[in-house]
């Protein structure tokens, strides 16, 4: 398990102001020694993780949460690249969209997103879902980058 002295970082790639605050609000209520950072399209997703301008000083993510639904490029374009790169393969990568459409979802799986959400129209449920998310990803489950 991850603890305070090894927080969780979380890279949310979220377009939609709203839901960064649902995200945000939802993880300061769970508690949880993690923290996030985010962007706002596909292209920043990117640089933030190849630590490219004006992100060279970002944090790793352990954890991405991506939506599909971006600007420049989209979650999938994404998700692709991040899983073909042998640096960022292991980084775990939720898809947490407003599509509940099957084609999204086998595509998504299809190029390897470790966990695919469906993001609640209820602002209740999506604080929810944030928080046995964080909860999941902070405290159960054990990290590939901690193994060694």
């Amino acid at each position: 398990m991850n603890d305070a002295a090894n927080p969780t970082h979380f890279l949310l790639v979220e377009d939609d102001d709203d839901h960064v605050e649902f995200f945000r609000r939802a993880m300061k209520d769970a508690k949880l020694a993690n923290n996030f950072s985010h962007v706002a399209d596909g292209e920043a997703a990117l640089a933030y993780v190849g630590r490219e301008p004006p992100f060279e000083a970002a944090i790793e993510p352990d954890v991405i949460i991506l939506d599909l639904h971006l600007p420049k490029l989209n979650g999938l374009e994404v998700l692709r690249a991040l899983k073909s790169d042998p640096a960022t393969s292991d980084i775990p990568v939720v898809v947490m969209s407003t599509s509940d459409a099957a084609p999204d979802r086998k595509q998504a799986y299809e190029a390897h997103a470790n966990s695919y959400l469906v993001k609640p129209m209820d602002v209740e449920k999506f604080h929810e879902m944030v928080r046995d998310l964080g909860l999941y990803w902070s405290v159960w489950n054990q990290r590939a980058r901690d193994a060694a």
